[in-house]
């Protein structure tokens, strides 16, 4: 019997699929808007060596990943570089790959891209209004955080004192709070705005929010529930609890059996020793493939993996 850790439950528990001898997984993949980072990558190596060990185990895993191809920052990469967003998505998904495959990373079963997939998600929006789950504000569509009981069970958060995921501006620089109906409610669809990438909809023109991508491709590839799910410990607030609730409330059904969170990779000061969370808004990140120009791959997959998955690793030269 296999046992892991499931973040929801907070506890070690026996895993046992919903298909014998078979494992469904969904481990969130990357936003195409740069080259990865080392921390990134931790994530990406620590499921790829859970999906290896569950294969050796015997187990058929079926194993999906999903590309964010539409999102805020690639839309401001592009407009800074004065190109399309789909050609800023298109090269870093091309060298995200290249990069996965140079740190001996196994290529998914499935890889969606948000972009091929919104038809999927309107429908899932669709059904989350139709249930009194969400409503249209402006061209906007917002989740009704309080109209799920169960909000908070997996990041451990007292739905009162819990904080909105982030804050969003109209285009005119103004904040979206007003639209809401509670702070905490986050967005599915978002009107379009000038210059941006946009799709049709029963609301209008516009984009999908992130949390909805996820939601709607793991249950269109995996169906509900599946085994796994898995990505970096920073997504468990507020990405894996708004996925979970807008999925449970739109399907009637438990959304993942078993929650797996990697730990967060920090870097070692150079100059003071200490170690510090690697932050772009510190400017101490390494990117995957600036470090395996200087280590071989084997040498960093043996770092990665030398501390246990859910711990944090410090990276520092000496290391490698």
């Amino acid at each position: 019997m296999i046992k892991l850790y499931d973040t929801r439950r907070r506890q070690k528990v026996d895993f046992e699929p919903v298909e014998p001898g078979k494992v469904s997984m969904y481990v969130c993949g990357p936003t195409v808007y740069n080259r990865i980072h080392i921390g990134n990558a931790r994530t990406f190596i620590s499921f790829d060596m859970i999906r290896r060990y569950l294969a050796w185990r015997g187990f058929d895993v079926t194993f999906v990943q999903n590309v964010t191809d539409v999102d805020d920052k690639i839309i401001r990469r592009a407009a800074e570089e004065a190109r399309t967003a789909a050609e800023v998505a298109e090269e870093y998904t091309r060298l995200f790959i290249e990069d996965m495959h140079a740190a001996g990373v196994q290529d998914p079963d499935i890889r969606p891209k948000a972009t091929e997939e919104i038809g999927t998600m309107i429908a899932l929006i669709e059904r989350l209004i139709e249930r009194g789950h969400a409503y249209v504000s402006e061209g906007d569509v917002y989740f009704d955080v309080r109209s799920y009981p169960g909000y908070g069970q997996l990041s451990g958060r007292d739905v009162d004192e819990a904080e909105s995921g982030h804050r969003e501006l109209r285009a005119d620089g103004q904040g979206l709070e007003e639209r809401k109906r509670d702070e905490l409610d986050f967005a599915l669809w978002k009107a379009a705005k000038p210059g941006e990438p946009a799709w049709e909809s029963p609301w209008g023109e516009g984009r999908p929010g992130w949390h909805i991508e996820c939601s709607a491709m793991s249950e269109k590839y995996l169906g509900l529930p599946f085994d796994i799910h898995g990505g970096g410990a920073d997504l468990v607030f507020p990405h894996h609890e708004n996925e979970r609730a807008q999925s449970e409330c739109a399907c009637d059904s438990t959304f993942a059996n078993y929650w797996m969170h990697s730990g967060m990779l920090q870097i070692a000061n150079a100059e003071t020793g200490e170690t510090e969370k690697m932050s772009k808004s510190l400017n101490n990140f390494l990117l995957l493939h600036e470090v395996l120009e200087q280590v071989r791959p084997a040498a960093l997959r043996m770092l990665m993996l030398q501390s246990h998955y859910r711990s944090p690793l410090v990276f520092g030269e000496q290391r490698v």
